[in-house]
């Protein structure tokens, strides 16, 4: 009897949690395909009375007058600087969360990492202003970059060193012993093993330069480098804002997402839980 309550009561809680998460994607959707009149009407109603899905079109359209314009660069640039980051924030996260787990003795520079991580984004502001501004990176894929890796880089560092840390060494130990280099045994042994938290590290590292807003804002001055959030509350910047567009480009910008999240499913959730034991 006891265990069927706690199943019950584990579902409940499973169905909560899904329906907290569900239930704004959903009013968003119902708001981009409600008309004007729809959704400033009162009493409100929660369904449309006429089923509007033009602003898809429009956002997803390259004529020139159309959001779609601005709002399909943005995506472009969105995903060039986020994918452009968290890639060269792996290539240097892997080697410097090995080194501080295979040899001790300098955490302290782990947690000097972290924390600098912890300062407010604002203090950086100027010092980061003007070394793109000298090398001539202000408004480019490039600079957002840089400055993205430097955000990207010590979270995806603390993250790879806790899951090398649950990995057993005796493996690593016999390669070494069998004429192995230390990056040899890095890339032939422990990377395959440690293959689950890769992809979640690089999902959570990609969602931080993709949902990035401060930097972006300040260091873009036009569409040629702008990022999608950046872009988006440029369209409510107007007098007269279409609520139902901006929720139209909220879905379309957790497309990529959810995507991205369904693709390394099994990979996440082996990520997230690798590390409970240890040997």
């Amino acid at each position: 009897m006891k265990r069927k309550i706690r199943r019950a009561l584990c579902y409940l809680a499973a169905l909560l949690l899904a329906v907290s998460i569900l239930a704004p994607m959903l009013w968003l959707f119902l708001m981009s395909v409600s008309s004007s009149a729809d959704l400033t009407r009162v009493p409100l109603e929660w369904l449309p009375r006429q089923w509007d899905f033009s602003r898809y079109g429009s956002l997803l359209s390259l004529q020139a007058g159309q959001p779609g314009a601005l709002f399909l660069h943005a995506m472009l640039n969105s995903l060039l600087v986020a994918c452009g980051a968290t890639l060269i924030s792996l290539l240097l996260a892997i080697p410097a969360a090995f080194s501080f787990s295979r040899y001790p003795g300098r955490d302290c520079w782990l947690f000097t990492s972290l924390a600098i991580y912890m300062v407010p984004p604002v203090a950086f502001v100027l010092p980061l202003y003007f070394i793109l501004q000298k090398l001539t990176l202000l408004n480019t894929h490039l600079g957002l970059v840089l400055v993205y890796c430097s955000m990207i880089m010590p979270f995806l560092t603390w993250m790879l060193k806790n899951q090398f840390d649950a990995l057993p060494i005796d493996i690593e130990q016999a390669a070494r012993l069998d004429g192995l280099r230390q990056w040899q045994v890095l890339l032939r042994i422990t990377l395959p093993l440690a293959k689950p938290a890769l992809g979640a590290s690089a999902l959570f590292g990609w969602l931080l330069a993709w949902d990035e807003f401060f930097y972006a804002l300040l260091f873009t001055s036009n569409i040629q480098a702008q990022t999608l959030p950046v872009t988006i509350a440029g369209f409510t910047a107007g007098r007269a804002t279409d609520d139902g567009l901006i929720a139209a480009v909220g879905i379309l910008a957790a497309i990529p997402p959810l995507f991205i999240a369904i693709w390394l499913q099994k990979t996440l959730v082996s990520g997230l839980t690798s590390g409970g034991s240890k040997g």
